[in-house]
C-alpha cells in the first residue's frame, strides 16, 4: 500500500568514480560468486527520474530491499535527498513520477488483482506534494454501484506546461440503475482537465467506449484519438485501430488513418509548432517515420528512415518534438532539433565512457535539462546541465554497486545461421579473457516481439563476470528489423527462430569461443521457450539449460488468454493445429538430455506458472535431470533484489555442476 516512513539515505555524490582497467591476462579469475549476484540482482538504484518546473529539484523513483520502491525528492543546491512516499510491490508497485507544479509530483501505481476471476495488471495515477502532504488518487472514483471495474484509471497525455493542472485520459464507469434513479451511463475513456492538487477534472474530450488513445500537440489540444475496432460481439478486440484527427481543437473528428498490430499506419506524437503529427508506416518492409500536416490537407513528408531497421519513437521535451532514434548494433538518436544536436555532439565528446545520452527532461524555461548517459558497463549516470553556464553536474549512479569495477564489453558479431542468413547479435566476454575456450551461454531474449540492444544488461553482465562468454542472437521473429525479420514471429516460425538460436551455439564453437562441453543456454519468457525448445531440435547441443517464467506449451498459453478481450489476437498470435504438438517443448520431453532448471513466479500473468510445473512434472515423470524453484507472490519479472540474487546464485551453481566447472 502507499504510505509515509522514515529511511536513512546519504547525500547525493558530487563525483563520478572512474574505473580503472587491469592489464590484460590469460584467465582472470571470475568474480566471486555471492559479490556478483548481490551487485547485478540488485534492482537499479534509479528507475525513473524527473526534473522541478523550476529546474532545483529532481524527484526519483529508487530501490529498497526486496521489492520496496520509494519516491524520493533531492535538492540540487544541497544535495539533500528525502523519502516522500513508498509501494511494497503489495498490492502496487512504483513505477513513475513527474512533476506536474513546481511542487507537486504525479505517479503511477502498478499491481496485480483479480478481476472478474482472472488475475489482471491494473495502474493507478496519484499526486503527491513535495513534501509527501496531500495525496490524491486522480482517476474517476468507482461507485459502489459500478457496472464494471477499472483496470488502468488514467494516464497523463499534457502536463500543461506543469502549472498545476493536467489532461488526463480517464477511465468512466457506468453505474446500475436502481427504481427511477438513474444511473451514470458514461463509459469508456476521455479526456479531462485536472486539478493535480484536488483531483476534480472538467471534461474536454467525452468518454468514449472502445476509445484507447489521445495525443495533444504539447499546447492542451487534443488532436488525434485512437478507437479500438471490436468485433460483432461488441467487446473482442480486432487488432485494427481508427485514428481520427481535429484540424482544430474545437473542430470535428475526422479520419486520419487505421493500424494494425505495429505494421500499419500508427500516429505516435503530435507537434504544436508544425501543426502536424508523427507518424509511423511501412516503407520498403520497414517502419518510417512522417510528419502528416493537421490542417486538413494531410499532406505527408518522410523526416526518418533506415534502410537495415524500423524507426523506434520520437523525442520529446517539455511536450515538443526534437528528433526520433531508431536501433542499428546501437541506439541512433536524430535530433530534429538543431540546438539539441548540437549539444548532444558537445556531450558525447565531454562524456566518452557513457555514449548513450539522453534528454530526459527539462526546466519550464528550458535552461537547466536533465541528462542520462550509459554504455554497455556503466547502466547510467544522470546528470543536469545548464544551457546559460554550460555546467554539467553530477547527479548519481543508476548501479552504484558496479563504480570502479571492471566490467565486461558487448561487442556486435555476425554469424550464419543453418541456412546461410546472416544474424546479428551481441557477445559479451568475461573481462580480461583471452576469449577463447570458454564456458559459453546463448541467452535468446524474451518477446519473441522485441530485441536485444547493445547496452547494460544485468543477467549478461552477471555470466560474464563469472567467467562465462554470453552471446544474445538477434534470431529472426525479432523486431526491429523490418517486417520479413519478424516473420509472423518466433512461435509461428519457431523452427527458423530456433534454429537461428542454435546456430549461434554451434559459430561460438567453430569459432573456438566456445568449449563445445561447457556450453549452455539460458532465457527468460519467450527465451526460456527457446532454451528449452532449442533441445528439441537439437538435443546435444547444450550441456545444461536454464529457463525463467518460459512458455512450455502452446496450447496451456492460449488457454491463459481465455476471458480477455484480446483473446482472439492472442490465440491468432500464438497459433493452432498441429503446431501446438510440434512447437511445444513441454509435447517432446524425451528429446532431453540436457538436466533442465527452471524459474517462475507464482503470480505470473504473462505465462502461467502451471506451464513450468507442468515442465518439470513431465521432466521427472521421464526420468529426466530437472528443477523447479517457484517464486511464491511474484510476477513475470521478478522484480525483488534479494530473489534476483537467489536466482543468479542458483543458476551459477547448476551451470557449473552441470558442466563439471569447480564451485567457488
Amino acid at each position: 500500500m502507499i504510505g509515509r516512513r522514515s529511511i536513512r539515505y546519504a547525500v547525493m555524490a558530487g563525483l563520478l568514480l572512474a574505473a580503472s582497467t587491469p592489464a590484460l591476462c590469460a584467465e582472470p579469475a571470475p568474480m566471486p560468486l555471492e559479490k556478483a549476484a548481490a551487485m547485478f540482482g540488485a534492482r537499479p538504484s534509479v528507475a525513473q527520474m524527473s526534473l522541478s518546473p523550476d529546474g532545483t529539484r529532481i524527484a526519483y523513483v529508487g530501490a529498497e530491499a526486496g521489492q520496496v520502491s520509494v519516491l524520493m525528492v533531492g535538492n540540487l543546491a544541497t544535495g539533500e535527498l528525502k523519502p516522500i512516499t513508498f509501494t511494497q510491490n503489495n498490492p502496487v508497485d512504483l513505477k513513475s513520477c513527474q512533476w506536474v507544479a513546481p511542487q507537486r509530483i504525479a505517479c503511477l501505481s502498478y499491481g496485480l488483482d483479480i478481476l472478474y476471476t482472472k488475475r489482471v495488471a491494473f495502474t493507478r495515477l496519484f499526486a503527491i506534494d513535495a513534501d509527501g502532504k496531500n495525496l490524491k488518487a486522480l482517476g474517476v472514483p468507482v461507485p459502489q454501484d459500478a457496472l464494471r471495474g477499472s483496470q488502468f484509471d488514467g494516464h497523463i497525455i499534457d502536463y500543461l506546461d506543469r502549472n498545476g493542472q493536467a489532461l488526463i485520459a480517464r477511465d468512466h464507469i457506468p453505474t446500475q440503475t436502481t427504481g427511477t434513479m438513474v444511473g451514470k451511463t458514461e463509459d469508456g475513456i476521455g479526456v479531462d482537465l485536472v486539478d493535480m492538487r484536488t483531483g476534480a477534472g472538467k471534461s474536454i474530450i467525452r468518454p468514449r467506449a472502445n476509445a484507447e488513445d489521445f495525443l495533444s500537440d504539447g499546447r492542451g489540444n487534443v488532436r488525434i484519438m485512437g478507437i479500438d475496432q471490436v468485433d460483432a460481439s461488441g467487446v473482442d478486440l480486432t487488432g485494427r485501430e481508427n485514428y481520427l484527427y481535429r484540424a482544430r481543437n474545437d473542430g470535428p473528428w475526422q479520419p486520419f488513418a487505421v493500424g494494425q498490430s505495429g505494421f500499419d499506419t500508427s500516429p505516435i506524437a503530435v507537434d504544436g509548432d508544425s501543426n502536424s503529427a508523427y507518424v509511423l508506416k511501412q516503407k520498403d518492409g520497414r517502419r518510417a517515420m512522417y510528419r502528416v500536416a493537421l490542417d486538413g490537407s494531410m499532406k505527408e513528408e518522410l523526416v526518418l528512415e533506415n534502410p537495415r531497421v524500423d524507426v523506434d519513437d520520437v523525442l520529446k521535451l517539455n511536450g515538443r518534438v526534437i528528433g526520433a532514434t531508431y536501433t542499428t548494433d546501437r541506439s541512433v538518436a536524430v535530433y530534429f532539433d538543431a540546438d539539441y544536436r548540437k549539444l548532444s555532439e558537445q556531450l558525447a565528446r565531454v562524456l566518452p565512457a557513457t555514449p548513450l545520452i539522453q534528454f530526459v527532461d527539462a526546466s519550464r524555461d528550458g535552461d537547466t535539462l536533465l541528462i542520462w548517459a550509459g554504455s554497455d558497463t556503466d547502466e547510467g549516470r544522470f546528470f543536469t546541465f545548464q544551457k546559460s553556464t554550460h555546467a554539467l553536474h553530477p547527479l548519481m549512479s543508476v548501479r552504484p554497486q558496479a563504480d570502479g569495477q571492471t566490467l565486461a564489453k558487448m561487442q556486435s558479431v555476425t554469424y550464419k545461421s543453418f541456412d546461410g542468413t546472416e544474424v546479428p547479435a551481441y557477445l559479451t566476454l568475461p573481462p580480461g579473457s583471452s576469449g577463447k575456450n570458454l564456458p559459453t551461454i546463448v541467452m535468446p531474449h524474451g518477446g519473441p516481439e522485441a530485441r536485444d540492444v547493445w547496452g547494460f544488461d544485468w543477467l549478461a553482465q552477471f555470466f560474464a563476470n563469472r567467467g562465462y562468454a554470453v552471446l544474445q542472437p538477434e534470431f529472426r521473429g525479432s523486431t526491429g528489423f523490418g517486417a520479413q525479420w519478424f516473420n509472423n514471429n518466433g512461435y509461428q516460425s519457431w523452427k527458423t527462430a530456433i534454429g537461428d538460436v542454435n546456430a549461434a551455439g554451434k559459430w561460438l564453437v567453430a569459432q573456438g569461443i566456445a568449449d563445445p562441453v561447457r556450453l549452455a543456454i539460458v532465457g527468460w519468457s519467450y527465451g526460456g521457450y527457446a532454451a528449452l525448445q532449442s533441445n528439441v531440435l537439437d538435443p546435444d547441443l547444450y550441456k545444461a539449460v536454464v529457463a525463467v517464467a518460459p512458455v512450455t506449451d502452446l496450447a496451456m498459453h492460449r488457454h491463459e488468454t481465455e476471458g480477455f478481450t484480446d483473446e482472439n489476437l492472442e490465440k491468432a498470435r500464438i497459433g493452432g493445429g498441429p503446431l501446438l504438438d510440434a512447437a511445444s517443448p513441454l509435447r517432446h520431453i524425451d528429446a532431453f538430455k540436457a538436466p533442465v532448471l527452471l524459474f517462475h513466479g507464482d503470480r505470473d500473468i504473462n505465462v502461467g506458472f502451471a506451464e513450468s510445473q507442468a515442465m518439470s512434472e513431465a521432466l521427472h515423470r521421464a526420468g529426466k535431470q530437472s528443477q523447479l524453484v517457484r517464486y511464491a507472490g511474484l510476477d513475470h519479472q521478478l522484480d525483488d533484489s534479494k530473489i534476483r540474487a537467489d536466482l543468479l546464485t542458483r543458476a551459477d551453481q547448476f551451470l557449473r555442476k552441470s558442466m563439471g566447472m569447480p564451485a567457488d
